[in-house]
């Protein structure tokens, strides 16, 4: 290996390819020495632990496993609170979530090579037999082409690899004859007309039984696919090829793969979300590493390590250099516009990203993989799973986990490439974490809210698939796994499909399609492998010197080096030529300072104003020092004047007939009136105020007596509100947002604030539930009249009057999630002005910062101002100065004004009827259900 271009020509396409097989493992990074130099940064973990910890593994996959068998099968998933299959069309709809089922005992199938790898090959055999007898491939339903090719196409396809392999060690499979690699070939046939498109990418949907356009198809007008939709189908359609000889599958994904790179923006080299299937133009033009993307960079990779065409490699290259030029800002990856992309499209980032860490292994750099994968590993710290999207502040935006495998994936590989047992002790915690809070009585339940600990009704199949495999693979030794992993790829899925297939049926050609190739940084990749000495330098602390400043969003401590050059410039005495207390956003001459500061302030769709500092846009480095200390008094400045703590969710539970405790709906606390996680929690009926605004005495306090009254949201203050019930004798209040459609699963954590006065007076809590929630309350109302609630900070076990009418149920307890506010090292400041974005700030839907949104983020709109620059203002940091270790950022607060009197806030989101109607079905199969699902 040469000093400076590691080993030239280990990458090129030979048919074993060791290093590669890993995907795992150290991309070609061509290193023996890798984990002597990495394992001296953490303790190492004894054998007899990680063995202990395997076993674990093993014995999660069974209760996952087995109730799968038993409650659901031939189903295609497990409903594991309600402990039964999910089949399509006899549950109410989930929208597109759905799409992946067909009546095809999903799981079953998913979970094939998993059993083989966790040296289950006994019960495989019985996998395998019970697929060939029960599975049906032409069903009448519509499904996802992306889900159906991951899923089933590659559940039979890594079946068949196994089988093949197993067949020849002699023990077992020795009847098989290749009939998984038969239905493969069938299912495969079957989703070739999506193809049928001039631009050669696929429908997103496709009917099992009827296929495309057809009327009893149901499907074949959509215009539009995600980009990891068509180009996420590489894999799986050439190695059905090369097992079969087939050449048509495989130019048919390749067909789709070269439209979207023709497609890519030039200028940036990247991809949008949502292409036109047809026109092959951008519908969505904003671009990540997240959902709707990822796949697709990943199976550019992984097609030139099974395929070996060096064209692959090339767009990959091009694609890499692009995200690390834009979207990496590390820690984070955040979203870009495609034509922009120097600007961001959003200001958070979803779970799907936590595979490219991973992806990163893969191609060789460490670095950045590092430290992606440590700040997602502080968030799940912080909030026990990783939320489906968080902020760049890393406070929850969509408070769902369906008990995603991306992070266990990256995990694993890091570990892989490093073996530090840094990586053991994440995979210890991933294993505490799931059989705490996601465990129940028939498997593992998706969380519904990791704030709140509540769950969903769903065991996707991919956990079987993938979750599981990572966690094993993690704490396995060569020894305990029945083949060697490392002559095998993972795919999107983590099925597995052996490398030799890349010198099998080559009948496809292998131009360059790859055009106008750019000239890149020959320092970042080349054609060889990485230099160990740039990525492993001779320092045993070398992975921990990376983590060690992103620890600091969870335990708030800043690194030693970045104190002391803050106390050194202040020390200085230099002052930057504009003060943090004396800044106004709708001052010319302070947003021209701040420009030659190298700080931009931009206007969120949300109501937020952010500050953001890039040294490098600095006129001067004097200027780019000047706006350092200007970003680090505005966030001490604001963190001073923070007089109220970040407030946890609450929560509303329905305990009266017929729902017994097993509705709770996420509330919003209020910053005044009885604390609810320091009193006894509140039950009572509820009653509706008249006024339903109640921003006047009420006049019907004998309905509202002794009970806790409903009120709508707007023309007046909450205070307001909570002393008109409060003087009527309600014992509680819960607003009802009159923003028609908002949800606690789409919309941040809103609390209520006071009115600037006084509030010692309101004796009575006060909660706040979004639309969604309210309205399922006032359905219930409609129902049954009669309706008691729980206000309290998190759910309770059900009612124990309610319990001798039913059977014992089985309970998981909530959590109670820690509400700490994240700080971490930051050069960014959010801003919030409440007089003119209040009402707004937190009812903005996910889609308000959308890239047609966005595109004049960057123009500064005025803002009142009060005596105290900061008074309307909030501030949060990201990831450069860190705040003063005993401050906490706030999360926003509202006034309430301004709001639309005219909505009717007892509209109906989802009527009682439809949320009551499996009960109905088989209400002792509720039995099970969890306390806190609806």
């Amino acid at each position: 290996m040469s000093e400076a271009g590691g080993c030239r020509g280990c990458a090129s396409p030979v048919p074993q390819r060791a290093p590669w097989s890993l995907v795992a493992a150290t991309a070609a990074l061509c290193l023996v020495s890798a984990t002597s130099v990495w394992t001296a940064g953490a303790a190492p973990m004894s054998r007899e632990e990680k063995q202990k910890l395997g076993i674990q593994v093993l014995e999660m996959f069974d209760h996952a496993y087995g109730n799968y068998m038993e409650h659901a099968y031939p189903a295609d998933e497990l409903m594991p609170l309600t402990c039964r299959g999910r089949v399509r069309g006899q549950e109410p709809s989930r929208g597109d979530v759905d799409d992946a089922l067909g009546k095809f005992s999903l799981t079953l199938i998913d979970s094939l090579d998993t059993l083989v790898v966790l040296n289950k090959t006994k019960e495989f055999e019985d996998a395998v037999r019970k697929v060939l007898r029960d599975v049906n491939l032409d069903n009448d339903v519509v499904v996802s082409v992306f889900e159906t090719n991951i899923r089933v196409l590659g559940g039979l396809l890594g079946g068949h690899s196994l089988a093949i392999m197993l067949k020849e060690k002699g023990e077992y499979m020795q009847w098989y004859n290749d009939e998984l690699l038969q239905m493969a070939k069938q299912l495969g046939y079957k989703l070739l007309p999506a193809f049928n498109t001039t631009s050669g990418l696929p429908y997103p949907r496709i009917n099992l039984k009827f296929g495309i356009r057809k009327p009893e198809a149901r499907t074949g007008t959509e215009t539009d696919t995600c980009t990891a939709c068509a180009g996420t189908l590489i894999l799986e359609f050439a190695a059905l090829s090369r097992f079969t000889g087939a050449t048509i599958f495989e130019e048919y994904a390749r067909k789709a793969l070269d439209f979207l790179w023709e497609k890519r923006q030039r200028s940036s080299n990247l991809v949008g979300v949502t292409i036109n299937i047809h026109t092959g133009d951008w519908v969505r033009k904003d671009s990540g590493v997240g959902a709707g993307i990822d796949s697709y960079y990943e199976y550019l990779l992984k097609a030139y390590v099974l395929l070996g065409d060096d064209s692959f490699l090339e767009r990959f290259n091009t694609h890499y250099d692009a995200i690390m030029r834009y979207i990496s800002q590390p820690p984070l990856l955040l979203d870009v516009h495609i034509h922009k992309p120097m600007l961001n499209a959003r200001t958070w980032m979803d779970a799907l990203l936590a595979f490219f860490p991973g992806l990163q292994v893969l191609k060789g750099d460490i670095r950045p993989a590092i430290e992606t994968h440590e700040m997602l590993y502080q968030v799940i710290k912080k909030h026990n799973f990783l939320p489906e999207a968080f902020t760049t502040d890393f406070r929850v935006h969509w408070a769902q986990h369906p008990l995603r495998p991306e992070f266990a994936e990256s995990t694993y590989f890091l570990y892989k490439a490093t073996g530090d047992p840094y990586y053991l002790e994440v995979g210890k915690t991933l294993i505490e974490n799931l059989n705490k809070y996601a465990r129940v009585p028939c498997g593992f339940a998706a969380m519904k809210d990791v704030r709140t600990g509540s769950h969903e009704d769903r065991m996707d199949s991919f956990f079987l698939a993938e979750m599981f495999k990572y966690l094993y693979l993690l704490f396995a030794d060569k020894e305990d796994i029945i083949f060697d992993i490392e002559d095998y790829i993972f795919t999107t899925e983590a099925h597995l499909l052996p490398l030799w297939l890349s010198t099998t049926n080559q009948s496809i050609s292998k131009k360059n399609t790859t055009t106008e190739y750019i000239e890149l940084d020959d320092s970042n990749f080349d054609w060889t492998c990485p230099n160990t000495q740039i990525l492993f330098p001779n320092d045993p602390l070398y992975a921990q010197s990376i983590r060690e400043p992103l620890k600091n969003v969870v335990d708030k401590s800043c690194p030693r080096g970045i104190i002391r050059v803050r106390e050194e410039s202040f020390r200085s005495g230099a002052k930057p030529p504009l003060r943090a207390r004396d800044f106004m956003a709708t001052n010319p001459e302070h947003l021209e300072i701040l420009k030659k500061m190298g700080v931009s302030l931009i206007h969120l769709k949300d109501g937020r104003v952010q500050l953001v500092q890039h040294a490098i846009q600095a006129a001067s480095s004097i200027d780019a020092e000047d706006g350092l200390r200007f970003m680090q008094e505005m966030i001490e400045l604001s963190s001073q004047q923070q007089k109220e703590q970040q407030l946890p969710p609450r929560a509303v539970q329905i305990v009266s007939h017929p729902f017994f405790g097993r509705v709770v709906l996420t509330a919003g606390p209020a910053q005044f009136g009885l604390d609810l996680s320091k009193h006894k929690e509140t039950r009572g009926f509820v009653a509706s105020s008249k006024p339903y605004n109640g921003c006047s005495e009420l006049t019907n306090p004998e309905a509202v007596m002794g009970k806790i009254a409903l009120i709508q949201r707007g023309q007046c203050m909450f205070a307001e509100k909570a002393r008109n019930i409060q003087n009527a004798g309600a014992i509680g209040g819960i607003v009802i947002d009159d923003n028609e459609g908002s949800s606690s699963d789409t919309a941040p954590l809103f609390q209520m604030a006071g009115d600037g006065k006084d509030t010692d007076d309101i004796k009575i809590p006060m909660l706040f539930l979004f639309s969604k929630e309210g309205s399922i309350i006032l359905d219930a109302i409609r129902e049954y009249e009669e309706v008691e609630v729980l206000l309290s900070d998190k759910a309770k076990d059900r009612d124990p009057e309610m319990e001798n009418e039913e059977q014992p149920s089985s309970e998981t307890d909530s959590q109670d999630q820690s509400t700490e506010q994240i700080t971490s090292n930051s050069q960014e400041v959010d801003l919030v002005d409440q007089e003119s974005s209040e009402e707004s700030s937190l009812h903005s839907h996910p889609e308000s910062l959308s890239p047609t949104d966005t595109d004049n983020a960057a123009s500064v709109s005025p803002s009142k101002q009060n005596s105290d620059p900061l008074e309307n203002y909030e501030t949060l940091s990201l990831d450069g100065e860190c705040t003063d270790l005993d401050n906490q950022l706030q999360e926003q607060s509202e006034t309430e004004e301004d709001s639309n009197p005219n909505v009717s806030w007892g509209k109906k989101v989802q009527p009682i009827d439809s949320i009551l109607a499996d009960w109905n079905e088989d209400i002792e199969a509720f039995e099970m259900m969890d306390k806190d699902e609806l």
